[in-house]
């Protein structure tokens, strides 16, 4: 679990209310997309399109794992 927190700390913040969450929920959504934006605009470099593209994944997949994470830690799933 601590690792989690040391990759996530956005994710175990202090969550008291429903606000909280919606709020990290938004800030989750805004990155991804502005990551999913300039990964678009990136793409189109012959080279560096695959590598862009792999990288683009992994923000993704980090988004969906803090969004779950968030949730969860709200929730009072995880301790």
């Amino acid at each position: 679990m601590d690792m989690l927190k040391k990759f996530f700390p956005y994710s175990f913040g202090e969550k008291q209310n429903v606000t909280a969450l919606v709020i990290n929920i938004i800030v989750y959504i805004v990155v991804g997309a502005v990551a999913g934006l300039l990964i678009g605009l990136l793409s189109w470099i012959p080279v560096l399109g695959v590598l862009i593209g792999l990288v683009g994944g992994l923000i993704d997949l980090y988004v969906l794992i803090g969004l779950v994470l968030s949730i969860l830690d709200y929730l009072k799933v995880l301790k």
